[in-house]
């Protein structure tokens, strides 16, 4: 379907800065556990995710809204730790409510994805060096993500 004012994101992130704006751009992101991966021989975390098009619905008090299939990869990646994450639950559905950043030694950070129910993954990193890109034809959804009390 196509909309008249949709556009593809395509954004890459290499500060501190950037992350805030992929937070901006996929909180209220879905997904499912084994939507998630750590290729460790790529140095890299990758995930796919529904992700609220809050570039079109911010302003909107009634739908129609709009997700999209969005593909995340972080590169420079060390380690992976989750919290409150199911490794082996697959299907679980995530939300993911931001991505925020903590300074390391030596240039390198931690990036943390913080997810509802309080599930976190933090990827040490060597530099910040992700990208973001909308992968599918966005669809309409009658529902916006609520954060009212």
């Amino acid at each position: 379907m196509a909309l008249k004012n949709y556009k593809p994101l395509r954004l890459i992130a290499a500060d501190q800065d950037d992350i805030g704006i992929f937070s901006a751009c996929l909180q209220d992101a879905v997904a499912k556990v084994a939507d998630m991966a750590y290729l460790k021989s790529e140095r890299r975390f990758a995930l796919v995710a529904n992700r609220f098009v809050w570039e079109e619905g911010i302003s909107k008090k009634f739908g129609p809204f709009t997700r999209v299939r969005t593909g995340i990869h972080f590169d420079d990646v060390l380690s992976v730790r989750s919290r409150n994450l199911r490794q082996d639950a697959g299907d679980a559905v995530v939300v993911l409510l931001s991505i925020d950043v903590e300074s390391g030694e030596d240039g390198t950070a931690f990036v943390h994805l913080n997810f509802a129910g309080g599930g976190a993954i933090m990827l040490g990193v060597e530099a910040i060096n992700g990208a973001l890109s909308d992968i599918s034809a966005p669809w309409r959804t009658r529902s916006k993500p609520d954060h009212a009390g």
